[in-house]
Order: structure tokens, then C-alpha cells, then sequence
């Protein structure tokens, strides 16, 4: 736990507020999922402070939300770049080139795996199963726009076109 309280603001505490009516009042705590990535949206990230405050709003043990968020890789347990790359490295995305897929991204934009570049614009991280296999290499961009078939010249592409719109 941090010594530093996040404060929830007004305008996240009603968009809290939404998603828990979704739920009978006793399982409030079935909202956990929606709150964290509303702290996502609004912050990038969710710090240990706004676990415990999601923990403390729904009335459930801090230690439960941290599992959440450690277990889903689309939840930021730190800042990450504007464009965050995650490329499957499962057996059968490694079996089609995953892990080759990755190095190339690693060594393209300079950065360790799970690192940010320089400009603060791509985290490029491995993640678990896609469900995409058949269509391997895979990856994900902004835990949103699946990307599949991707060989070193697509990734290229991609990477040169997330460019290109980070500077607008």
C-alpha cells in the first residue's frame, strides 16, 4: 500500500456509480473490471493508490483488485507509451514466428520487451493467447485492434503508421 491516497474525483466517482447500479447492492464488487479501466481511460494507468481506492469504493479487500489487474494484461500497472503492442508468444504463435515477431519490433524501435521508447510513444510487451492461433503471428494494439499475419514487413508498416499519427 502507498502512502500517497489517490483521491477519486467527482466526475470518476459517478462513472463508478453507473457501473456498480448495474449490479444488485450486494455484489458491488462485480464492477471491479469496469472501475479499473475507467482509472485506465482517465489516467493511463492504474497505480497501487487507485487499487486501493476501487478497493475501498467497492467495500472489498485491496489484495482482490490488485489480483485483477496483475491478472489482465490490459490493465497498465504503469505508464506506457501511446501505442502499447502486445505480441502473442503462446506455443502456437511461437510456432509461426511470435517470439520472431517481437524481436523485430524490439529491435525496430530501440526498446527492452516490456519497455517504452525514448519518445514515449510504443510499449511493446509479449501477452498470452489471442485466440487468433490460426492466424499467427498475432498482436494487439491498444488492447483494442487485433493484428494478424504479421511479418516483418507489416510490422513495419504498422509501426510506420502509428507514427505517422502520433505526430498529428
Amino acid at each position: 500500500m502507498s502512502s500517497t491516497p489517490y483521491q477519486l474525483s467527482d466526475a470518476t466517482r459517478a462513472r463508478f456509480d453507473r457501473e456498480v447500479a448495474k449490479y444488485p447492492a450486494e455484489q458491488r464488487q462485480s464492477a471491479v473490471m469496469a472501475c479499473l479501466s475507467i482509472v485506465q481511460q482517465e489516467q493511463g494507468h492504474v497505480s497501487r493508490e487507485s487499487e486501493d481506492a476501487i478497493a475501498a469504493y467497492l467495500g472489498m479487500p485491496a489484495i482482490a483488485v490488485y489480483e485483477v489487474t496483475t491478472f489482465y494484461n490490459m490493465y497498465n500497472q504503469r505508464p506506457v507509451g501511446k501505442f502499447k503492442l502486445n505480441v502473442c508468444t503462446n506455443l502456437p504463435c511461437q510456432l509461426r514466428n511470435g517470439q520472431q515477431a517481437l524481436d523485430h519490433l524490439l529491435t525496430k524501435l530501440s526498446v527492452e520487451e516490456g519497455g517504452t521508447t525514448a519518445d514515449g510513444v510504443f510499449t511493446v510487451q509479449k501477452c498470452e493467447c489471442l485466440g487468433a492461433c490460426a492466424d499467427a503471428p498475432v498482436m494487439l494494439v491498444n488492447d483494442r485492434q487485433m493484428c494478424s499475419f504479421m511479418s516483418h514487413e507489416r510490422l513495419d508498416e504498422l509501426v510506420d503508421t502509428l507514427k505517422a499519427h502520433a505526430k498529428n
